[in-house]
């Protein structure tokens, strides 16, 4: 199976899929993971490169070229990023989305970045509000238009077990012979 894991910064992306692929001995591919391969083919620290993307639509690009193609050629496989879901598009098997509210979120960033939750509030704010636009510019989609998950899971309402645990339950119970098929990815123009 081939299994994508989205949501906003803060929601328990990373923690949830690297413990789901354990769970189930897929592999993990994190878009943060390509982001770093991507600046060590440039010679870029992570700094430098997150400067550099700010101004450079083609580092965006780049990444969901990769996203995109790891879903057309992986198997057994938790794809975890922002646009996962929207990248694998017809290739995967489930698409998760995870959230949690704003201010949980940013408590979240806050404590894992060392810093105020103000800041880390106005930061995430400021963050989603250019990659919400960039996705639209770049492919026409609608960063808050869920309708292409099969589930959807709220961080906040419970633990990080029992979150692997729902997320376990739905792969498990996945049957694909019994599937009248998955929402289309419809409107997305994957032009890298």
């Amino acid at each position: 199976m081939l299994i994508t894991i989205s949501g906003p910064p803060g929601c328990g992306k990373s923690t949830n899929a690297a413990a789901l692929a354990d769970a189930l001995d897929y592999d993990h591919v994190s878009g943060g993971d390509i982001f770093r391969a991507l600046a060590d083919e440039r010679g870029l620290s992570l700094a430098e490169f997150n400067e550099l993307a700010e101004t450079d639509d083609q580092i965006d690009r780049d990444l969901d070229q990769q996203l995109r193609e790891t879903a057309r050629t992986r198997d057994d496989l938790v794809l975890e990023s922002r646009l996962s879901g929207w990248m694998a598009g017809e290739y995967a098997d489930l698409k998760i989305w995870l959230d949690a509210p704003l201010e949980i979120r940013a408590e979240r960033i806050a404590e894992r970045e060392t810093k105020s939750v103000a800041d880390a509030l106005a930061e995430t704010e400021e963050r989603e509000a250019s990659e919400t636009a960039r996705y639209r510019e770049y492919y026409g989609i609608d960063f808050d238009d869920h309708s292409i998950y099969d589930l959807a899971v709220n961080t906040a309402r419970w633990g990080e077990d029992e979150t692997l645990d729902l997320l376990l339950a739905a792969v498990e119970a996945y049957d694909p012979s019994a599937d009248e098929g998955s929402t289309p990815v419809e409107g997305v123009t994957y032009e890298f």
